[in-house]
Formats: C-alpha cells, sequence, structure tokens
C-alpha cells in the first residue's frame, strides 16, 4: 500500500517530468545531500526515503538513515544522507519531506501527549482523523511516537455513536442488531454521554464503551461501574494542558484526534552538492 500510495503521490508531483531539474542537470551528473531536522522532536517516516527514490528511478539514488525512527533529535541534526543521480534526487525531493515532516510532527504530538499523560496503564490511540491518502502514514507516525491505533476505518470496528443509537431505538437494540450480523473477531463499541447510557451498555455486553467528554471524576465514576471484562476509553476534548488530569482514572484507552489532525509542523531541510561525472 505505501508503494502504491508513493507512486500516486510522484505522478501528482513529477507526472511527465521535472522541468526545472531535467532541464538544469545532465542525466549522468551525481550529488549527495543530507536531510537536516529543524526542530526537535521524535523522527519518523525514514524507510519513505528509499521507496520514493525506487518508486521514481530504481538503482539511481540511494538513502541512508543516519537515526532510527522514534529516536528524539535536536535542531540541527542530519537524519539522512542521500547519493546518487541528481535528478532522481532532486525530482524527490518534496515528495520525502512532505512526508517525513508530517509522519515527524505526528510521532511528536503522540510522544508529548503520552509523555504528559505519564500513566503507563493508558494508551494513547488515534481517530480516522487523518487526510485522505495518508491515513497509512499517519497511524505508522502514531505507532513510531509511542501510542497505539483504533481502528483503521469503518469496515474492521464496529462503534455505535448517537445516530446509530437513536435509529435503532437504544443501546441495547443496536447492540443486538449489529451482533447478529457480526462475525465473532470483531469488538463492538459503544460511545456514552451519562450514567444511564453507561449501564444500557454495560447490559448489552458492549466489548468497548467509549466515555464521551467526560471529566475526570465521572471517568473514574464511570469505569467503577464497569465490569473488568468491557475495555474503556475516554474520548473527546482532551489535550496537551488537560491530559495528566486523567492519570489514574483507570480507564484503558484515550483516543485523541488533534495528533493526525492538527499536528504542530516538524520542520526538515535538504541541501545537496553536486559533481559532473567524467
Amino acid at each position: 500500500m505505501i508503494r502504491e500510495k508513493i507512486s500516486a503521490f510522484l505522478t501528482e508531483d513529477v507526472f511527465t517530468g521535472d522541468l526545472s531539474t531535467d532541464l538544469v542537470f545532465a542525466e549522468n551528473e551525481e550529488g549527495i545531500g543530507q536531510f537536516l531536522a529543524k526542530s526537535d522532536g521524535i523522527i519518523a517516516g525514514l524507510e519513505i526515503g528509499q521507496v520514493v527514490y525506487d518508486e521514481l528511478a530504481p538503482g539511481t539514488a540511494t538513502f541512508t538513515p543516519f537515526v532510527n525512527d522514534g529516536d528524539k533529535v535536536t535542531k540541527g541534526t542530519v537524519v539522512a544522507t542521500a547519493t546518487g543521480r541528481v535528478r532522481t534526487l532532486l525530482s524527490a525531493e518534496r515528495v520525502i519531506l512532505n512526508l517525513m515532516q508530517r509522519m515527524s510532527a505526528i510521532a511528536t504530538a503522540t510522544h508529548n501527549h503520552v509523555e504528559a499523560l505519564n500513566d503507563p496503564t493508558i494508551r494513547i490511540v488515534d481517530t480516522r482523523k487523518t487526510l485522505p491518502g495518508l491515513r497509512i502514514f499517519d497511524k505508522k507516525a502514531v505507532k513510531i511516537g509511542g501510542g497505539a491505533n483504533h481502528r483503521f476505518g469503518l469496515y474492521d470496528g464496529v462503534m455505535l455513536k448517537d445516530n446509530h443509537i437513536a435509529y435503532a431505538g437504544g443501546i441495547k437494540p443496536a447492540v443486538e442488531k449489529v451482533r447478529e450480523g457480526l462475525g465473532h473477531m470483531v469488538k463492538i463499541e459503544v460511545e456514552i454521554e451519562s450514567r444511564e447510557q453507561l449501564l444500557e451498555a454495560i447490559d448489552a455486553n458492549a466489548d468497548v464503551i467509549m466515555f464521551d467528554n467526560r471529566t475526570p471524576e465521572e471517568v473514574r465514576e464511570f469505569v467503577a461501574l464497569t465490569p473488568a471484562h468491557i475495555i474503556t476509553e475516554i474520548s473527546g476534548g482532551i489535550n496537551l494542558d488537560n491530559i495528566a488530569n486523567y492519570a489514574g482514572t483507570g480507564a484503558k484507552y484515550i483516543s485523541i484526534g488533534s495528533i493526525t489532525n492538527a499536528p504542530t509542523l516538524f520542520d526538515i531541510s535538504y541541501n545537496s552538492s553536486f559533481a559532473k561525472l567524467k
């Protein structure tokens, strides 16, 4: 999937050729370049470099990382070098940077939330709030940053929200209707906002119950009412400023949309030097 996505990104950017680079540099000119971190944080997406070169022009360029995905780097760190045909290095530059910068931003945001929570009994997970076409990269970056993945899409997990519940006539009939047509390998999650909804979800024997937009005090109360075999999740309005308040609440997961839909830019630059082959 990654190769298919990158091939499409290259078609979008390069299409029939790089007019600027192809008209300035001869086909046999080679060079070397550095990828330089211009931010502090968690680096992610290092495997992207070689894949982009191989999809654009196989065998013409080599990407050599100096750090590993998940490493904490500081501004000024050389995270990788690239050597090979200049046309390949320059034409691939923007696709590599766009993906590495976004993945590093998401990995850093995830790491920062994990650190701020400071509770190893609760895992930070992502949501489906990803950019269209980039979900596989966004979710991989979350894992690199120390988080975990929620469902990948609508196809691999059931989440019954207010619209589903209202249409079905309540939580219990919604869960029962889904169970009739669902295989035993797929979990059913129910989103609740009140004690009454919680008790109904427990009675329906939901696999996962999400406490939506609840205070830490409410989460503690709801967790105490929930049987141990049901997974508990917190979601809604949680950020770096308040996440520490949810430490010790007893929930198993916290899902945060902002780590993928609003990450702070992680800047990476690319600089090259060139030499004509004799």
